[in-house]
């Protein structure tokens, strides 16, 4: 993608997502702004733009597509209705009924997989998706994000794969 596709990209998520107001964040602190995901993954026209700056960064080698529930399930569906490489979704725990898995949409064994999320900030979601992967028999190769929150270049503690992200929280700015 290049600059001015980024930009634009970047500037649409952040007025779809940033809102100001007062929240209650995870931590108990209280903003004036938050970056609400879901604002992006709800768009089609947004969401569609998003998956199509994400599917170049996943490796040529890899074979399926695992979305981590629940953000990156609607991007993982984008991307491969986009792409025409399969998708599988990983829950943060398996089902207690039906098929019983934490990972779904056919066998892994021996597959080749790139962990899709939506947005990642510490990689915690990812570490425990690549588990469950890791369980499923699944060939974890990368992980492909829509916007990285960390404060230095893509990388998750912990975990000796390449991350690739289509935005950073560099790029989103508000207006």
């Amino acid at each position: 993608m290049d600059a001015a596709a980024r930009g634009a990209l970047a500037a649409d998520v952040d007025a779809a997502a940033r809102l100001t107001g007062t929240f209650v964040l995870r931590s108990g602190a209280t903003a004036s702004e938050y970056f609400d995901k879901y604002r992006f993954e709800a768009d089609p026209r947004l969401l569609s733009r998003i998956a199509a700056a994400m599917v170049p960064l996943v490796p040529s080698d890899a074979e399926v597509l695992a979305g981590v529930e629940l953000g990156g399930v609607p991007i993982a569906t984008a991307m491969s209705l986009a792409s025409g490489m399969p998708a599988a979704f990983v829950r943060k725990q398996a089902k207690t009924y039906g098929t019983c898995l934490a990972v779904e949409g056919g066998d892994l064994t021996g597959k080749r997989v790139v962990i899709v999320e939506d947005v990642i900030s510490t990689g915690g979601a990812v570490r425990d998706a690549k588990a469950r992967l890791d369980e499923a028999g699944a060939i974890t190769v990368a992980v492909v994000c829509a916007v990285w929150r960390g404060d230095r270049p893509p990388a998750i503690e912990g975990l000796d794969i390449p991350v690739f992200a289509a935005l950073t929280l560099a790029d989103l700015k508000p207006a």
